[in-house]
């Protein structure tokens, strides 16, 4: 990052405020939405899995941020979002049936899930290969930081001011603060002058584990925290308190994560990952004690920092620059192809079978992934076309 602030600084200011904005707002969801959820909408695990799979269709749809870069440039792109994720986070705390909740959903998804695939190209074509998992481990770090104080928040208004006046006074501030950076946006730094949207056989690995990733992660955002807050009465003060634990290991373990992997190489970091994700979603399927599932809850989410690894290896895999953006949106539709799918079926099979059986096809998400990161090759310079 100080390589960054020091050759465009314009850039290093509008990453980091844009991260920051995208991360808070989010977090702030995440924190409250299934207690918001449960109490106030009285909403069950089949119709939590309905509105998880809802909020990750325009993941489906975050291929179109290709095209959208064909005439917006990134930044404006990103600018955008935050006005979406702001809007959603609005029409969240006014929301009073489910069909409401769902249209709030996919507003503020919209918002999320466009703003990743543009964000990461802005680095991957600014930043060398070397540096750029250094700089996303930062900017990681920044986003837990983000994190952490909108737990805070949560933890000291959401009794004072209540779900609702919370979701909207973040909400606008978030939709405030990207129109602010829409305007800031002008000018390319240094981005290459144009895009391309390509596809490619020899991406076939990085396009099979966005898709796992993509089971893996919506498995456990979607069903742990649920676990916690149906089974085990979990309120929303210590679901606050356990994603600031998150957000304070996270600040170091996203940092470190971006060191290690130049260092480790990708296949390394994803062999890690996954081998540890297995005993977690054992534990989840067998394990009661309340502590324990906590603490397996803190090492899933510094898992997710792992990912990054992901996004280097297109890096350096890619033909041109210019494709990464569009591999990059394919890679968020593509992840999102099977959480569509996860939500609905793992809270259909809760239904039915228990929540053993959720996690437990988590386990089998988990070994698989594990086999196919072992087909992870870097090349030794920039392939040729």
């Amino acid at each position: 990052m100080r390589k960054l602030f020091q050759q465009q600084r314009a850039l290093f200011f509008y990453l980091i405020a844009s991260s920051f904005l995208l991360n808070f707002g989010h977090r702030i969801w995440q924190a409250m939405f299934n207690n918001f959820a449960v109490e106030k909408i009285g909403v069950g695990p089949e119709a939590i899995g309905w509105i998880q799979s809802v909020r990750e269709l325009p993941g489906l749809l975050a291929f179109a941020t290709a095209f959208l870069a064909l005439v917006l440039s990134e930044l404006r792109i990103m600018a955008l979002s935050l006005v979406l994720l702001g809007i959603g986070l609005i029409l969240t705390g006014q929301a009073t049936t489910i069909p409401i909740v769902l249209v709030a959903t996919i507003v503020m998804s919209f918002g999320f899930h466009f703003f990743e695939p543009c964000s990461n190209g802005v680095i991957l074509m600014s930043i060398d290969r070397e540096e750029s998992p250094k700089v996303l481990g930062q900017l990681r770090s920044l986003g837990a930081i983000a994190a952490l104080s909108a737990t805070v928040v949560v933890y000291l208004l959401v009794d004072r001011l209540g779900y609702r006046a919370l979701f909207l006074v973040v909400g606008a501030a978030v939709a405030v603060g990207g129109a602010i950076l829409f305007f800031r946006s002008r000018g390319e730094h240094g981005l290459p002058q144009r895009r391309r949207i390509r596809l490619r056989k020899r991406y076939w690995l990085f396009y099979t584990l966005a898709f796992l990733m993509g089971s893996r992660r919506h498995i456990f955002t979607t069903f742990a925290p649920f676990l916690l807050v149906l089974t085990h009465g979990v309120n929303v003060q210590t679901m606050s308190i356990l994603f600031l634990v998150n957000a304070l290991v996270n600040t170091y373990v996203y940092q470190k994560v971006g060191k290690l992997v130049p260092k480790l190489g990708e296949r390394t970091i994803l062999t890690i990952a996954f081998a540890v994700l297995i005993p977690v979603f054992l534990g989840y399927a067998f394990i009661n004690y309340l502590p324990l599932l906590f603490a397996l809850f803190v090492v899933d989410n510094m898992l997710f920092g792992f990912n990054l690894s992901l996004t280097t290896y297109l890096q350096k895999i890619a033909v041109t620059p210019e494709e990464l953006t569009s591999n990059l949106s394919a890679q968020t539709t593509i992840n999102h192809v099977s959480a569509v799918v996860v939500p609905i079926v793992g809270g259909t099979v809760w239904a039915l079978l228990g929540s053993q059986a959720t996690f437990l096809i988590g386990v089998g998400i988990a070994v698989v992934s594990l086999l196919f990161a072992q087909w992870i090759r870097i090349p030794a310079a920039s392939p040729q076309q």
